[in-house]
């Protein structure tokens, strides 16, 4: 199986190339030729979150071997990293609504499913190459991606890693997280802006040949962590599988039985990747797009018209922060199967911060997504009704995610069986959840960790409970300009 880019279809390269380049060199995403379809569930169904991992990416993955690939699943998966044994569990909300709990793992959010497995498939790749150079990678984070790659990548022979995130755009929590980061390899560093500055400078870093040429001379090449990796949105399609298995497994689903999947969606990597796994076979009924405020991706699904052109909001779910969403791009090639017509999309997006789909396009889209948005005020009291309801507490991105499936489901009276993900443990965002919980006096620091824990009876995840004590490493603060500069020096 061959890779090639939504922006010239004629570069092919090998999964191991793919993945170790990232990026491809004129600003294109890769993505498979073909893909692959689905074996028997059956096949699936008594088997473990590692051992499914390792055979669905295998249908992906030429050039790895099975063992490999069984290898880097235990790896990244087992050996506790991740608090229950069920790794992605499925947890049951009422009979027709059910959780994907995605925030399990050493950094309590959905970004560990990708970035645990990531380094082993990147070094793995970069041996395959024969490349000898040291892999910098270069993340640019709306907040969760940063600490899982970080957290991936800390102290991996011959990589480096620098992560950027947008000044006064991620909670507290998710800074403290950061800053404090452990490993000789990693290196942390703010961007004045929002995410979009932080996710286009880093683009602007990979597409300078000069720069490139630079790094090599000194030893280096450049890498991503973020989901334009197809080695992040690979292993990401594996626990839309899984949780369909799990819940046939337990008797909420027979199989081929249709479900819906409601996600909320930033960057649109972690809905595509449940696109794919539809499209290998997985009986998905809709993509249920949730947005916050910054409903960019909404009014796209609506309209087939994509504009950045508008406010940009700080609102209590910040991983979802977002006005560029890169993996959008995947989508079109895919739908137009063109990549002059991707390309065209994408330079219009760049002159003008618009473009709009053809007729063609708009009709797919709408065949396959459902969209909406909710604002922080309806999030907040999602979170406390589900809570006094339930006793199940959910952070602000699972909470948009369930309230626009809520919406969906009185607008159409559709009672299909629905998976919500859950992105991210609530108690990285403590600060949101106690004021939907009514708390306005709220502790500082890592003492608002047992706050929530006091008030909701919920023990706080370990590795967050540990950054109590933890030195910060990390202070510098760029304008966006700056930020090859600041690659610049950490890699001489």
């Amino acid at each position: 199986m061959y890779y090639v880019s939504t922006r010239d279809h004629t570069l092919r390269y090998t999964a191991a190339q793919a993945i170790e380049q990232g990026l491809s060199r004129e600003g294109g995403l890769f993505l498979p030729e073909t893909f692959p379809q689905l074996p028997d569930l059956k096949t699936l169904l008594p088997m473990n979150y590692q051992q499914r991992a390792a055979a669905i990416m295998g249908l992906f993955l030429d050039g790895f071997s099975g063992e490999e690939l069984e290898t880097f699943a235990s790896k990244a998966y087992g050996g506790g990293k991740f608090d229950c044994p069920e790794v992605a569990p499925v947890r049951e909300l009422h009979c027709k609504t059910h959780m994907l709990e995605l925030w399990h793992g050493p950094t309590c959010a959905f970004k560990d499913m990708a970035l645990q497995m990531l380094p082993h498939l990147l070094t793995a790749s970069m041996a395959k190459n024969g490349e000898e150079k040291t892999v910098c990678i270069l993340v640019a984070t709306s907040g969760d991606t940063g600490k899982a790659a970080l957290e991936g990548f800390r102290d991996v022979a011959g990589t480096k890693i620098m992560v950027f995130y947008p000044k006064d755009g991620v909670s507290d929590i998710q800074q403290l997280q950061m800053v404090t980061q452990e490993g000789e390899n990693v290196g942390v560093c703010a961007v004045v802006g929002n995410f979009d500055d932080a996710q286009t400078g880093v683009k602007k870093i990979f597409s300078d040949p000069a720069f490139r040429d630079v790094l090599a001379g000194r030893g280096y090449v450049l890498s991503s962590a973020n989901s334009i990796n197809w080695g992040r949105v690979l292993p990401q399609v594996v626990y839309y599988i899984s949780a369909y298995c799990d819940l046939v497994q337990e008797g909420k689903l027979k199989l081929g039985d249709k479900f819906h999947v409601c996600v909320p969606t930033g960057n649109f990597g972690n809905i595509l990747a449940g696109y794919y796994a539809k499209k290998m076979g997985l009986p998905i009924d809709k993509l249920i797009c949730a947005s916050n405020a910054n409903n960019v991706l909404t009014d796209f699904l609506q309209t087939g018209v994509y504009d950045r052109n508008r406010p940009f909001y700080n609102t209590a779910s910040p991983s979802m922060d977002i006005l560029i969403s890169s993996n959008l791009e995947r989508l079109l090639f895919d739908l137009t199967g063109s990549d002059e017509e991707v390309r065209g999309y994408m330079a219009s997006l760049n002159a003008t911060g618009r473009y709009e789909v053809s007729r063609k396009v708009k009709d797919a889209v709408r065949a396959q997504f459902v969209s909406g948005f909710c604002d922080d005020a309806r999030t907040l009291n999602t979170i406390e009704k589900v809570f006094h309801n339930t006793g199940y507490l959910m952070d602000t991105h699972t909470a948009v995610a369930y309230t626009v499936l809520q919406d969906y489901r009185a607008k159409t009276a559709d009672d299909t069986t629905a998976v919500v993900v859950s992105t991210a443990s609530p108690f990285k965002f403590c600060d949101s959840v106690l004021t939907a919980l009514g708390v306005t006096e709220q502790a500082k620091g890592t003492e608002i960790l047992k706050q929530l824990s006091d008030v909701t009876g919920k023990p706080a995840p370990k590795p967050l409970a540990s950054l109590a004590g933890k030195a910060v490493r990390f202070t510098k603060t760029v304008e966006k300009q700056e930020m090859l500069s600041v690659v610049d020096g950490m890699l001489r």
